[in-house]
């Protein structure tokens, strides 16, 4: 007879009772980020000639490294402008002495060669790269042409680095 109190007990109460059950609801979002191109520009250290001596038939060269850290893909152009000594302009540099009179001719190029001269007309004469996310060294190349005429002085420029993106 316990054997039927026991059964007959579960039967009732399985009749009775309900068995909670776990209930999910869901939904989503949206997740989004807009990446904007950017660049920006490192140190850039002095382009430095050095002694320069008119009287010798060589090519006074030096060179400077810019550095451009772009975002990925982002394609960029760097233009160079003409300094701001009086009377120059990128096709032919010129860098003041102390006495305001005295000039001397330079200028500075893209390439090993120096054949192609470096200035700031995007699609002409800047240099033009795609950022990688990480900095990219650009080497400017100056030149003071041999035999070029200056008065002995103390000379220097300032040139504008633009970079366009």
């Amino acid at each position: 007879m316990r054997k039927s109190i026991t059964a007959a007990f579960f039967a009732a109460m399985a009749a009775t009772s309900t068995v909670a059950l776990p209930a999910t609801t869901t939904t989503t979002f949206a997740v989004t980020a807009i990446v904007g191109a950017s660049c920006t520009l490192g140190t850039v250290t002095t382009l430095g000639f050095g002694t320069y001596d008119p009287l010798t038939a060589t090519d006074n060269d030096a060179t400077t490294s810019i550095a451009v850290t772009c975002t990925l893909l982002t394609s960029y152009n760097i233009g160079l402008n003409a300094g701001t000594t009086t009377g120059g302009t990128v096709a032919q540099r010129k860098m003041q002495g102390v006495t305001p009179a005295n000039t001397l001719n330079y200028n500075l190029y893209s390439n090993a060669g120096r054949t192609t001269i470096w200035g700031n007309t995007i699609g002409t004469n800047t240099v033009a790269a795609t950022g990688s996310g990480t900095a990219q060294n650009h080497t400017v190349y100056g030149r003071i042409a041999n035999g070029t005429a200056a008065n002995a002085d103390t000379y220097s420029d300032t040139i504008t680095v633009t970079v366009t993106y």
